[in-house]
């Protein structure tokens, strides 16, 4: 079936009066390039569900993909049992589409016999992972894009348990997916009305957040705080607020959700500009710290001011600030847990070492650390913190996934309790360098762009496997690991298993301790490069350190790039 036949198909079923518009304007065009984009591929179903950009076709985010996914999603949860007396929990965020998007999962679940319990109101997405958890849901559905483009939306899938799905979930749900014929045939019940989530849940996971402070804690701490247009901007200034954290400023441009995100160009707390507003105003006041979420409200960003003006922190140094902070406060041994990801810095290790505390190292995404959690407690542990470099903390295990709200109440309290020592959170950053050396990290990142994007992603990641440099800015490889093979291999040539599921990730150790890493990102089109470099602090002058350490993670960062044949960001 030729494109334009193909279209015409998707077009007779489209249940959607704005993508059956944009494409009969393609059709009517003939704009060929344009259908190829919509119609030679589809969106892949993976462990982060379906993300993608709004419109029409199966390579876009719309409704007869939501219907046909929520079909499948249905199927499989069918394989464990009937649907009587089983229930799913929907919620969604503010995105363009996600209202009508939620209506079709409520719609499709329900005709298929399930019992539905969403949100009314649009929702971070920490609370449908509490929800499906605390309601014993077979399995949560939050539609969001996180903090992609205005133009995305997407749809993110929890189990019962309220962890993200997990291989071999993922492929088997996609096999369902893939599985479903017309999308007349798929079950749908335009007049569903799901059972409404009230405030008594959100009270509950409000209740066991603030578990996690000292009631009788310092509070005196000025914050700035934004949700960047998202969801997450009641929930977060609620729960401070309740906490104690009286002097509290939001940037009013940036409070109320808005599908366009007018003030910044991309809605990501990690991307240059996005904290500028936020900067301004803590500026003006004089403020102690700055906090931010992305739209969706499951990561944290944190800011501090310097000399030269205010500094984001890194997705290192905030979940490492935290681990370090839980540690020392909360009384414990060896049952205590910390964990991060394989392309996160190693300082972490060197903090559960100081402790005396396990440590577990996953693949990325919090897929994993959620398993790591639940394995920890499996055998006694107990879970304390989980990061990840992407500004995704999890603090303790009242949500199994990344949670930006209960991690902005934590480094609150953190902050707080440093001023009243007469310290700041970047003193606190000294005495781990102190230590532990100075760890400084950084990313670089190739956005991918279609097929050819899909492409280079691939050349270069089996160009680095079939030939890895023997050094790398001056200083030699001590070993490579490939967690696609499983195998990490030494300059001496001895192997090792990683033990870890295979992926598309590439890790080049230096002999001097520092790391490059390769991989595609599971979530946006980009192709990523993880940067570490250790510092040692031998007399105690960390600023002199932090002076060395810049200019070796810059020349690593080019160096890495150059061999890869990429340009230089």
């Amino acid at each position: 079936m030729n494109l334009r036949a193909r279209a015409e198909e998707w077009l007779a079923e489209d249940p959607d009066p704005d993508t059956r518009g944009e494409l009969q304007s393609l059709l009517d065009a003939g704009d060929e390039a344009a259908l190829a984009e919509r119609f030679s591929t589809r969106l892949e179903f993976g462990t982060a569900g379906i993300r993608g950009p709004l419109g029409a076709g199966p390579a876009r985010m719309n409704r007869a993909v939501v219907r046909r996914v929520t079909a499948g999603l249905a199927g499989r949860l069918l394989e464990d049992g009937p649907a009587e007396g089983r229930s799913v929990v929907v919620g969604r965020d503010a995105r363009r589409k996600s209202a009508e998007f939620a209506e079709d999962v409520i719609a499709v679940l329900t005709a298929t016999g399930f019992t539905v319990r969403a949100f009314a109101d649009p929702v971070p997405t920490p609370l449908v992972a509490y929800a499906t958890a605390h309601l014993g849901a077979v399995a949560g559905v939050q539609i969001t894009a996180s903090h992609n483009p205005p133009e995305d939306n997407g749809y993110k899938v929890y189990w019962a348990g309220g962890a993200q799905i997990a291989a071999p979930l993922d492929a088997e749900i996609s096999a369902q997916i893939a599985a479903v014929g017309a999308l007349s045939d798929v079950p749908y019940d335009p007049s569903a009305r799901a059972s409404v989530i009230g405030r008594d849940l959100t009270e509950a996971y409000f209740a066991e957040i603030l578990a996690l402070v000292d009631e009788e804690g310092d509070r005196d701490l000025s914050i700035v705080y934004t949700p960047l247009h998202g969801v997450a901007g009641s929930a977060v200034t609620d729960i401070l607020r309740r906490a104690g954290f009286a002097e509290l400023a939001v940037v009013a441009e940036q409070f109320e959700p808005d599908p366009a995100f007018p003030t910044v160009n991309f809605p990501n707390p990690e991307e240059p500009g996005a904290l500028d507003l936020a900067f301004e105003l803590a500026t003006r006041r004089g403020a102690d710290l700055v906090l931010a979420n992305d739209p969706d409200g499951d990561r944290i960003a944190a800011a501090i001011a310097g000399e030269e003006g205010w500094r984001a922190l890194t997705g290192d140094e905030v979940g490492c600030l935290l681990a370090e902070y839980l540690l020392t406060r909360f009384d414990g041994g060896p049952e205590r847990v910390v964990a991060t990801t394989a392309v996160s810095s190693r300082l972490l290790s060197r903090i559960a070492d100081h402790h005396g505390v396990g440590y577990a190292e996953t693949l990325t995404g919090f897929k994993w650390l959620a398993r790591a959690a639940a394995e920890a407690e499996a055998h006694g542990g107990r879970m304390v913190l989980a990061y990840e470099q992407a500004l995704g903390v999890m603090v303790g295990t009242t949500v199994r996934d990344k949670d930006g709200i209960s991690a902005a109440l934590a480094l609150a309290e953190l902050a707080a309790r440093l001023k009243a020592e007469g310290r700041t959170l970047a003193d606190a950053l000294d005495s781990l360098a102190l230590r532990h050396g100075v760890h400084a990290t950084a990313g670089r990142s190739v956005r991918l762009e279609g097929e050819a994007g899909t492409e280079l992603a691939a050349e270069t990641l089996q160009r680095l496997r079939a030939d890895p440099p023997e050094a790398l800015a001056g200083v030699s490889v001590a070993a490579a690991a490939d967690y696609r093979a499983g195998v990490r291999t030494a300059a001496d040539g001895r192997t090792q298993s990683l033990g870890t599921p295979s992926t598309d990730l590439y890790s080049l150790e230096l002999a001097d301790g520092s790391r490059a890493q390769l991989r595609p990102s599971g979530t946006e089109p980009l192709l990523k490069c993880y940067l570490e470099v250790v510092e040692p602090v031998p007399d105690g002058d960390v600023a002199a350190a932090r002076d060395r350490v810049a200019p070796r993670l810059d020349a690593l960062g080019d160096a890495f790039l150059a061999y890869l044949g990429l340009p230089a960001l």
